[in-house]
């Protein structure tokens, strides 16, 4: 049989636990909960990390560990990827020695959930179709908690039929919506990143105000919360804040890299976000004071420092 009736029969193949091998390559903060909902929905499993020891609860669970994306590909007709920079995507999904296409059989699919580059998402589009594959970037929205509770918002680039095809995957996960052609997804991830991040510059300047005019936080975000400044940040971390949990669900550093490519984008398009360019500033200065592994609500950090104050203490 040639390879393009092969990949004409998988690709033909509806995607269930009983037709479909599945690979995930990056188990971290996220990946770890994502990938658990396929393995908890009876998908045979294959996952990479770079750090093995961060496979070990999906592999008690009954996934098989491969030593590379290669290697995790060779074992699956869907390959998921969720890293943590584009150079970290162009190395897994390209690299011709090691990279996941490079073990895909024609007629594979690979998922790219990873926030990242629009340009780069259609380079991987085009050497995939080229290997006789398809790629779909759909990064995700919703942090820690999201994946936890596969009530994550996914944003779908590529083609409309392959992403039609991936919906028993996705929908384990949370909400998929198709939003155009390669690097759709990859856009509109962006445009969600530059939303929260004027959002969450508003959260903690005011939670700040509060503080210094001497009202009870924690009493002035439930007022908040059910009006007009109520935000999916406001519920995710104003509670996290108050209580000094600066533990990531979405790291400081994977915020200012999104940041970047979001002005990198507009500096292509001619568009001025001074909002944007100011949150990603401020994000940038916690980076400066190590707070990179941090997770996005330590924003208020860099507020308290700018400000010689502390939510922690009564101000005289």
């Amino acid at each position: 049989m040639s390879s393009s009736s092969t990949a004409a029969n998988v690709s033909d193949r509806p995607i269930s636990p009983d037709t479909t091998r599945v690979a995930w390559v990056g188990t971290g903060v996220m990946g770890q909960s994502m990938a658990g909902h396929l393995l908890s929905a009876g998908y045979a499993l294959t996952v990479f990390n770079r750090t093995a020891s961060k496979t070990q609860g999906l592999v008690s669970s009954g996934a098989s560990l491969a030593d590379s994306p290669r290697a995790a590909a060779s074992a699956a007709d869907v390959i998921f990827l969720m890293v943590g920079f584009p150079s970290d995507v162009r190395s897994t999904a390209l690299d011709p020695s090691t990279g996941a296409l490079s073990g895909l059989a024609p007629g594979g699919i690979l998922v790219d959930m990873t926030t990242s580059d629009p340009t780069l998402a259609a380079e991987i589009a085009a050497a995939a179709a080229a290997s006789g594959c398809s790629a779909v970037d759909a990064p995700v929205s919703g942090g820690d908690r999201g994946a936890r509770n596969a009530t994550l918002s996914i944003f779908a680039g590529g083609d409309a039929a392959v992403v039609a095809r991936l919906a028993p995957l996705f929908k384990l996960m949370g909400n998929a919506l198709y939003m155009g052609g390669p690097g759709a997804g990859q856009r509109a991830k962006l445009g969600n990143q530059i939303a929260i991040a004027s959002t969450m510059v508003g959260l903690v300047e005011g939670m700040v105000y509060a503080h210094k005019a001497g009202l009870d936080v924690a009493k002035w975000l439930e007022a908040i919360s059910t009006g007009a400044a109520g935000s999916k940040s406001l519920e995710l971390y104003g509670k996290r804040i108050l209580e000094r949990d600066m533990a990531a669900g979405f790291y400081v550093r994977h915020f200012v890299k999104d940041l970047g490519i979001c002005l990198s984008e507009c500096q292509a398009m001619g568009l001025s976000l001074p909002g944007l360019a100011l949150a990603q500033q401020l994000y940038v200065s916690l980076i400066a004071h190590g707070e990179g592994g941090l997770g996005t609500q330590a924003l208020i950090l860099a507020v308290e420092r700018l400000n010689n104050t502390s939510l922690e203490k009564k101000d005289e």
